[in-house]
């Protein structure tokens, strides 16, 4: 009987776990989790900034579909205006590149803080597009160095460069999201 007595105390003693065992499983599982929670703080973030990048290259392509098919100056002023001309007063009466640079050739933000954009191909501004903004500049390169800006009419070639940026409720000024910039002969 003496010898029964042992080996239930032995059965007894090998299913308890002692608090050092406990406290280190409590670590294991612990690290785990908080690296899986990590994970997805990073992919949540990525995520976002994906999002971000794609609506930015589907802004700045925007304008460039509304622009495709335009001259680079008023068929019928020619390059008597740099910007619109004076009897052009919002977008749907521009008629050529140089009219999106702007009233003294500084460039042109349509954006909907200002209550005129961000502007799709068809020249509507897309609703629901908060913190979105678009920045269109319109310059003359040298043909031979397309780099090298020259005077507005000082070439026959012409850069248009679309620049697409957000800003989220909780920052203080927009980032730049993308560049999209092609060229045009006169």
């Amino acid at each position: 009987m003496h010898r029964t007595h042992r080996s239930t105390c032995a059965l007894r003693t090998r299913h308890a776990f002692t608090l050092i065992e406990t406290a280190l499983a409590i670590v294991i599982v612990g690290t785990g989790v908080v690296s899986i929670v990590s994970a997805q703080q990073a992919f949540f973030k990525k995520n976002e900034w994906s999002t971000h990048a794609s609506i930015a290259e589907r802004l700045g392509n925007e304008f460039r579909e509304m622009t495709w098919r335009l001259p680079a100056h008023d068929p019928v002023t020619g390059t008597t205006f740099w910007g619109p001309e004076p009897d052009e007063n919002s977008v749907e009466d521009y008629d050529d590149l140089d009219d999106f640079d702007g009233e003294g050739g500084t460039g042109t933000i349509w954006s909907a803080p200002l209550g005129n954009g961000p502007l799709a191909a068809a020249r509507a501004v897309i609703t629901n597009m908060e913190g979105w903004s678009q920045e269109v500049t319109v310059q003359c390169v040298d043909p031979f160095d397309i780099v090298t800006t020259v005077d507005d009419n000082g070439s026959d070639m012409i850069r248009v460069l679309v620049t697409v940026r957000f800003q989220a409720i909780d920052e203080t000024t927009p980032r730049e999201m993308t560049r999209v910039s092609w060229l045009a002969p006169k």
